[in-house]
């Protein structure tokens, strides 16, 4: 890590995806709960990939490879992928593929499941003369300073700040960077992710870090996640994209949080068991407050209408 206060970028991509970055060198699965790591969120992407005519999934950012796991059981015969720059998990099921690129065509389905929100981006702060300016860091102390003017379109158009003080995710790259793995679909692309929309940014921006399921000081020194939610309005422009809140296209995908009904417990007590559990995983994905607050950018390259009501 440098020893200099370095763009919010730099340090931030460093922090994620050097050598000694903090996903190369961590599972996600021990510092926080996702979708993937929901059992019944598997069955609504195999649902979606029916859908879809998939020969393919493709998990980008696929993390420990848990959902892909899941997938091999509800979609035989279809090929699945992960892309992570992280080592391929031990004891990944040999017909799984396991590669640090994107492929160049994908029939079928992309899922990138809370990946944009550590793509880095530019940080800038609003200064006394109302002028954007970068914001630079200390790596190793997470300590601020102000940098050089920072004339952006992207933050004209999508986040516009009137007051000194206030902060922006400069969200230009993360359009590029879906842009680019949507054009590579011949099918579904779906980014899932926390997001904001233009009406309602957070006025301070929202970069923060975690560990071992925790929130703790936000530092890119390699150690802990950065992550910082998505301008989802700006993805979904960017890709011609749909967007949906996650307990919508869940429900539109036969996930379903009700509970079984009581008498099944009498006439089938090992069936109501298992049904219960499915229920409380839905619950868990449709919450309100929590996952079920998750934005989806969904596009239908060949006009599928995969998740049409």
């Amino acid at each position: 890590m440098s020893d200099r206060p370095l763009p919010w970028h730099d340090a931030w991509e460093r922090a994620l995806y050097s050598e000694a970055g903090f996903f190369r060198t961590s599972r996600p699965a021990d510092h926080f709960r996702t979708n993937a790591h929901v059992g019944a969120f598997a069955g609504a992407v195999a649902e979606l990939a029916r859908r879809a005519g998939a020969a393919t999934v493709v998990d980008l950012g696929a993390g420990g490879g848990e959902l892909l796991t899941a997938l091999r059981a509800e979609l035989p015969g279809v090929r699945l992928t992960g892309v992570e720059l992280a080592h391929r998990p031990e004891g990944l099921a040999d017909d799984i593929e396991w590669r640090d690129t994107l492929p160049e065509r994908i029939d079928g389905l992309l899922v990138a499941n809370e990946w944009l929100d550590n793509v880095p981006c530019d940080v800038v702060e609003l200064d006394d003369h109302h002028v954007p300016r970068e914001l630079l860091v200390d790596p190793a102390t997470g300590e601020e300073a102000l940098g050089d003017p920072h004339g952006s379109s992207w933050l004209r158009t999508w986040w516009p700040m009137t007051e000194p003080g206030q902060r922006a995710e400069v969200g230009s790259a993360r359009d590029v960077v879906w842009a680019d793995a949507v054009s590579r679909v011949h099918g579904t692309a779906v980014a899932i992710d926390y997001g904001h929309l233009r009406g309602d940014r957070p006025p301070f921006g929202s970069l923060r870090s975690y560990v071992d399921g925790r929130e703790v000081d936000v530092r890119p020194d390699g150690t802990r996640d950065v992550t910082a939610h998505v301008a989802v309005d700006a993805v979904a422009h960017a890709v011609g994209g749909t967007l949906l809140r996650q307990r919508e296209a869940l429900t539109r995908l036969g996930v379903d949080g009700r509970r079984p009904p009581l008498d099944l417990a009498h006439r089938d007590p090992t069936a109501y068991v298992r049904a219960l559990g499915r229920a409380g995983e839905a619950g868990e994905l449709l919450a309100t407050g929590g996952l079920g607050d998750f934005w989806w950018i969904v596009t239908d390259t060949l006009g599928h209408g995969t998740l049409a009501p």
